[in-house]
């Protein structure tokens, strides 16, 4: 009897543990670099809901933002080596790392976010290239168009004639033919360079006028449809493998819809931001010129030309793949 009450107990013990791993499901850790409020991170959480969603709370997902697990420039490897299951990397901090998609940063005047995310997914699914053949990509998608905020108004490309405005990557060299002075620095310090008059504006997407509240000392704002900056979700690869095929198709059938999202999402929100700042601190938007435009495309010529060496050292079809990108921008900016 003693006998039979102990094995009656061990089997209900063994049967809470099983409901009770049942209940837990999977959780997958994902880290982000941004603060919270960013994009980024918004689409980071936009992300988690949507998939503990599809997949009936089977997976909860531990989100990570502003660095607080893996920092900007740890994302890619940390991902690899289990530190967080799924990191968010922009692909520029990786200068040579990803040749195939780094199309994508080229001066080739977005005036969209949602357009280039599109055209980044696309051109990812196409060509399945082997630089993120060490992880899983999950999703991807860009930055806004890069814009001039300034304090003093640039109306037409001769205000810029010695004018010091932050940036970063290529838009350096385009400043700088354009006769600006580009100083480097991360974003991060570039409230205190504006308060200090080491800069006098900074290029970035407009969001950040709202976001990190620069509307308040750049109150003059220039569209030049600078080169936008990529972003890939990636996860682990053993990690990927250990899913159960429903959450691994789960994963899959939600990349390129949150491609679009994040993209339309950070569409509307640069307006809200212009809207915001219009109406906190008068800020005036500036329009150039088509030649101007125009200018502006030709001194990007060079990044491109010195795209297409890098890509064809690489073993890459250059040609074949900056013609698809092109003809992907125009097929979904006509639509």
């Amino acid at each position: 009897m003693r006998k039979l009450t102990a094995l009656l107990a061990a089997s209900l013990a063994l049967a809470c543990l099983t409901a009770a791993t049942a209940m837990a499901g999977t959780t997958l850790t994902y880290a982000n670099f941004p603060p919270a409020k960013t994009f980024p991170c918004i689409q980071m959480e936009h992300w988690k809901a949507e998939i503990e969603k599809r997949t009936g709370g089977e997976v909860s997902v531990q989100t990570f933002p502003g660095g607080t697990l893996l920092s900007a420039k740890n994302m890619f490897r940390g991902v690899q080596t289990g530190q967080a299951d799924i990191g968010c990397i922009s692909t520029s901090y990786y200068p040579g790392v990803f040749p195939l998609m780094s199309v994508v940063n080229l001066p080739v005047a977005f005036t969209t976010t949602e357009v280039a995310s599109r055209v980044m997914w696309d051109l990812f699914r196409k060509y399945q290239p082997n630089e993120f053949a060490d992880v899983k990509v999950v999703t991807m998608f860009t930055s806004a168009p890069s814009q001039i905020m300034s304090k003093e108004p640039v109306k037409t490309l001769a205000d810029l004639n010695g004018m010091e405005l932050r940036a970063s990557g290529s838009i350096l060299q385009i400043l700088s033919g354009l006769g600006a002075q580009g100083v480097g620095m991360p974003q991060s310090q570039t409230p205190e360079a504006l308060q200090k008059g080491v800069v006098k504006g900074l290029v970035s997407s407009f969001d950040v006028l709202k976001d990190f509240n620069f509307a308040e000392s750049c109150r003059h704002e220039t569209i030049t449809n600078l080169p936008v900056y990529p972003f890939a979700v990636i996860m682990n690869k053993a990690r990927w493998e250990s899913l159960s095929p429903e959450i691994r198709k789960a994963i899959d059938d939600l990349g390129q819809e949150q491609a679009v999202w994040t993209g339309k999402y950070l569409d509307q929100h640069i307006q809200d931001s212009l809207n915001w700042s219009k109406e906190t601190y008068q800020v005036e938007v500036h329009e150039l010129t088509a030649e101007e435009h125009a200018r502006i495309k030709e001194l990007g010529a060079p990044l491109v030309d010195q795209w297409k060496t890098e890509a064809a050292k690489a073993g890459l079809d250059a040609d074949a793949i900056l013609a698809d990108m092109l003809a992907l921008k125009a097929k979904y900016e006509a639509q």
